[in-house]
């Protein structure tokens, strides 16, 4: 299986910047979009459908804000949107969609950012231990799970352009870098990390200063996988050459 996740910033501008052509000959199995800022109305379906894809969508209530997708060739077996019926917990904002397959679970995620000031880097850490206890329950229940999407955290200072200047920017505070370890220790891999271990191998850039044509950028996009399917990894890569977004994708084959 062969997944891509990427943060198009915007789904009907990316498709104006030749999406679908790009889609195409990447040829992946499975696609999780985040930041599709559409209602699935608003899309011209057919465009992906031509290509095998079934499409499900995620979207905010907010319109143009925020949302996720996954466009899959295989047929799930299960969808969950959001934290699913029945759940106390709610998804306003169209962050999390999960598709359900045969031997794993496949989860497009956007965790939200908080550069935008204190009140929403509070509602970023609030969202995230909300979702660490969400995780940490549902891997009793999907122990092959693969969650793939915008974290808006850099791990580690290999992850970001200069580290110095940015301790103290949100997507590389303490605090949310001890949560992304923390939530890895619930047992997951960084699948990029598994294969390369090399500096500046970035997935978002700043539109100022020329940041990607510097590569001044910020690894900030992951497919987390758990542990017991580290067998199964074959490549993880960041496929920088796609400029249809400020993120670029990023791919996982799995056996």
């Amino acid at each position: 299986m062969k997944v891509i996740s990427y943060n198009v910033n915007g789904i009907r501008s990316a498709i104006k910047k030749e999406l679908v052509a790009w889609l195409k000959a990447a040829n992946a199995d499975v696609v999780c979009f985040q930041e599709t800022k559409a209602l699935k109305a608003q899309v011209p379906l057919a465009l992906f459908e031509d290509l095998g894809y079934e499409t499900y969508w995620n979207s905010a209530e907010k319109k143009g804000y925020s949302g996720v997708a996954i466009f899959t060739k295989i047929k799930p077996q299960g969808l969950v949107y959001g934290y699913g019926e029945g759940s106390d917990l709610a998804d306003p904002e169209g962050r999390l969609l999960r598709a359900d397959f045969e031997n794993i679970s496949v989860m497009s995620v956007y965790v939200p950012s908080g550069s935008s000031g204190g009140i929403r880097q509070d509602f970023k850490m609030q969202w995230m231990n909300q979702f660490y206890d969400y995780i940490s329950r549902l891997l009793q229940e999907k122990p092959n799970l693969l969650i793939c999407g915008d974290y808006n955290i850099c791990h580690k200072p290999i992850d970001i352009h200069n580290p110095q200047a940015n301790a103290k920017s949100s997507g590389f505070l303490p605090e949310e870098r001890e949560w992304l370890s923390k939530f890895m220790e619930l047992g997951f891999i960084d699948t990029f990390r598994f294969f390369n271990q090399e500096p500046h191998q970035y997935t978002w850039w700043s539109s100022r200063s020329n940041a990607r044509e510097k590569n001044l950028g910020w690894r900030i996009d992951y497919h987390l996988i758990t542990q017991n399917l580290e067998e199964r990894l074959k490549r993880a890569l960041i496929l920088n050459e796609a400029k249809h977004s400020d993120h670029c994708p990023i791919l996982v084959e799995v056996e």
